[in-house]
This record gives structure tokens, C-alpha cells and sequence, in this order.
């Protein structure tokens, strides 16, 4: 593997801006300093001034392989994801069919062997009946269980109160909570419809996946969580209600935690009317108000990490009527450019946005030698041009799907380059390299 020197750069890690350079050796980070050019090196980049960032830790993203690959796969959207500065994802097991056994997970696992270009884990789905089967597995290689307690069918909802009961009692690793309540979705749907017909527009979905849908399931997740003394992870929080029901402080210090996704932070309700059923998410985008409260927050160490809740699908099926139109947006290779706009308007700091997005979601999970730029950790490194925009036009989107719901923003920063352990998976001017993702490893909760 090829020596490689960064040098002439910004770094931004664990709270501070230096001016330095990044030492690779053998895939790991062999030295940070000021000046390293007396270091020899089979390659040396110059960072001209741009600031260089630990790769961002997505912990949540649906890549849709197998049973969904006409509209996404592992090969096409973890090469968007390199191409958007993300250097490790952790997928979910709503594919078709679900990953609910170590089978499925194992063969997820070797597809991504091959075709990965991010590093990689994999959660497994909770259902009435497999609790044995998850209390058998490694904790050192599983991210976690995704619990569906709504906005989900089939054997991945868990919705039962013995069931419910069982796993977090008994889970032995991180339990990740979709909190959304079945029955109050059913009855605002039939009111709505009652009143205004089947063919709603996409403007009715935070009213019919309301605050109160979020705040009942979130808060029913965390009183289990803490009767059984549970580790909880509580995905996509959309609503202002729900914050109350998270302490602060640092991550590393809770058993219940919290995850904020991008298109919550950046859309609000208003959105509906430009992009119709491309918002449409599961849990729904809410109001302007929920929207500050949660970026306030985040700011405050009440949600912990964010995450992109990357989940494609095609033009056709954005097409249909919103109540059939499916949800979820696609995200990953737009994600860290418009968290880097945001911090352009003031909302975080640099150092703030990668605690985020690197550092909270290594210490959250436990990952291993990654998500710092230390001596002696794998080198997931993102090289970012805070004064050169993204590109967004249709040549410009990896997505399997072709399409982005930022393509009528102003992204004022971009990508320039991303290493994933020590490899140059994406160049802007040259594009994508070859897949060479490794999985991720778990220290214990």
C-alpha cells in the first residue's frame, strides 16, 4: 500500500483548527504535525489551505441490496457516499428479504467484501421471534438491532408489548429505535382522507405522521430503555416534543442517545410545496419551529450524532400519488457538503459539525480506531474547499436513482478528496477509485 503525505493543510480534530500535516502509512495515520516534508512518501498531496476532516460516520443508510437494487445497491451508493466525504456507513436490515439472521447478515457482508467503497456494518432486524438468534451474535462486529415500534409492516414490527418487553430486557447490544405509532398514523390518515379525498398532496404527511405519532412511540422506547437499563439509540428525531425526553451531556456517558438526519436539520414543513412527494420521509418533515429546536439541540448535546437516513428511490415511484409514493430521500453524497453550508450560516462551528459526525458516532458505537485523525487509527480523511460549490447538476448525482432533493440549493462548499483506510476512494478531479472498504470493528458497551 502507498505511503501518503498531506500536507499544507487545516486540520480539524477533537476541538481544534491546526495548520499540519497527515502522515498514511500501511492505512493508518503515522503522524500528524506542523511540518512533515521530511517524512518520505510514495505520494504527497497538497492541501493548498483546505481543511482536512476525519471521514463522517453515517450510522444510519439504506443501500436497498438485495431484493432493491433498481434503485440502489452497495456498489452504486457507497461510491456516492465517498464522493459526499462519508468513509464508513452502517446499513439497515429493511431489505427484501430483511436481514434477520446471521445468514442474511453474513451475506450482506460479503457483498460488501467486494463492492464497498466505504467502510462498513451491518444492523440486524428485530422481530417477534428471533431474540435467540440476535443473543447469539459477536457484538465486536454488529453495529446494533434496528427495532421498527412503528412506520414499518411484516415481520420487522415490533409492536407488541411482551415483545417489546423481551428485547429490551434481554438485547446484548445497542438497540436502534424507528419511533413512530402505528395507531395514530392509521387515524390521522382516515381523517384526512375523510375530509379532503385519496388524493392528498405531499403537504398532508407531517400531519398525518404528526409530532404526537413521534413523541408517543419515542417516549414508550425510552421508559423500556430505562425500566431495563436498555442501550438506546433513538433514530431520526423530527419533532420538538421529543427533546425533553433526552438528557445532555457527553455520549460516551449515556445508555440513551440520540440521532438528528440531515433533511430534518436543513428542509421544514414549507418545503412540501416546491418538492412535494422528494420530502416525503419516514418520520415526516415538520415545521420551521421543530426544525430550530432541533438544531438547538444538537448544539446543546441533547441529539448526539447525525446521521443521513439515506434511502433512495426512483423518479416512477416518487411519481406515484403521495399516499402510495414510498418513503425516503436520497442523501449521502450531499449530506456533509450541506452540513458544511449550515455551518457557513453560523449553526455549528467546524470542530462542532465533526464531533457530530465523527467523533460522537465512534465513541456512541464503539468503533475502533477510526473517527480521529490519530496517530495510529485507520485513515478516513475528508479534504474539503469551503470556498468551492458542489455541483449538482444531473451529471453530477451517483445516486442509483438520479436524482437529489438538494438540486435547487446552493451548496457553497464540496469534496475535494476522501481516503477510506489509507486508500483514495474519491478525487473530484478524477472521481471514484475502486471499492476497498473494510468492515468496521466494535469495542464492547
Amino acid at each position: 500500500m502507498e505511503s501518503t503525505l498531506i500536507v499544507n493543510c487545516r486540520i480539524v480534530n477533537e476541538g481544534e483548527i491546526v495548520a499540519g500535516d497527515v502522515l498514511i502509512e500501511q492505512g493508518r495515520i503515522a503522524a500528524v504535525g506542523g511540518d512533515l516534508s521530511h517524512r518520505p512518501a510514495r505520494r504527497v498531496v497538497d492541501g493548498q489551505g483546505r481543511h482536512l476532516l476525519p471521514g463522517m460516520i453515517d450510522d444510519h443508510v439504506h443501500f436497498r441490496e438485495p431484493g432493491m437494487t433498481h434503485k440502489g445497491d452497495i456498489y452504486s451508493e457507497s461510491r456516492a457516499a465517498v464522493a459526499g466525504g462519508i468513509t464508513s456507513t452502517m446499513e439497515m436490515p429493511n431489505t427484501s428479504p430483511p436481514v434477520v439472521d446471521l445468514a442474511g447478515w453474513a451475506a450482506k457482508r460479503e457483498i460488501a467484501a467486494r463492492n464497498s467503497f466505504t467502510n462498513y456494518a451491518f444492523y440486524l432486524g428485530a422481530t417477534a421471534d428471533n431474540l435467540d438468534v440476535i443473543e447469539a451474535l459477536d457484538p465486536g462486529q454488529v453495529c446494533g438491532v434496528k427495532l421498527f415500534m412503528g412506520a414499518s409492516t411484516g415481520s420487522l414490527l415490533v409492536d407488541s408489548a411482551e415483545a417489546l418487553d423481551a428485547w429490551f430486557a434481554r438485547c446484548p447490544v445497542l438497540l436502534a429505535a424507528h419511533c413512530e405509532d402505528n395507531d395514530i398514523i392509521a387515524a390521522n390518515t382516515r381523517k384526512y382522507t375523510e375530509q379532503h379525498g385519496k388524493e392528498l398532496p405531499a403537504g398532508f404527511h407531517p400531519l398525518i405522521r404528526n409530532a404526537e405519532a413521534c413523541y408517543r412511540s419515542t417516549a414508550r422506547a425510552v421508559e423500556l430503555a430505562r425500566r431495563h437499563g436498555s442501550r438506546l439509540h433513538v433514530l431520526h428525531l423530527s419533532s420538538a416534543d421529543e427533546l425533553d425526553l433526552f438528557g445532555t451531556g457527553p455520549v460516551e456517558k449515556k445508555r440513551i442517545t440520540a440521532e438528528v438526519s440531515v433533511h430534518h436539520l436543513w428542509f421544514s414543513s414549507g418545503d412540501y410545496a416546491a418538492l412535494g412527494n422528494d420530502l416525503k420521509c419516514n418520520p415526516a418533515v415538520k415545521s420551521a419551529e421543530d426544525r430550530q429546536a432541533l438544531r438547538q439541540a444538537l448544539m446543546a448535546d441533547r441529539i448526539d450524532v447525525i446521521g443521513t437516513d439515506h434511502a433512495p428511490h426512483t423518479r416512477d415511484e416518487k411519481a406515484r400519488p403521495y399516499l402510495q409514493a414510498p418513503s425516503g430521500l436520497p442523501m449521502v453524497q450531499h449530506a456533509l457538503p450541506a452540513l458544511l453550508e449550515l455551518h457557513r450560516q453560523g449553526l455549528f462551528s467546524l470542530p462542532q459539525l465533526v464531533l457530530k459526525t465523527s467523533h460522537a458516532p465512534a465513541r456512541l458505537f464503539g468503533v475502533k480506531e477510526r473517527g480521529f485523525i490519530r496517530p495510529g487509527y485507520w485513515a478516513d480523511l475528508v479534504l474539503v474547499d469551503l470556498a468551492r460549490p458542489t455541483p449538482l447538476g444531473r451529471d453530477d448525482i451517483l445516486y442509483k436513482c438520479g436524482w437529489s432533493p438538494f438540486s435547487r440549493a446552493a451548496l457553497s462548499a464540496s469534496i475535494r478528496a476522501t481516503w477510506v483506510s489509507g486508500r483514495l476512494a474519491y478525487a473530484a478531479d478524477k472521481g471514484t477509485y475502486r471499492p476497498k472498504g473494510m468492515p468496521l470493528a466494535f469495542l464492547p458497551h
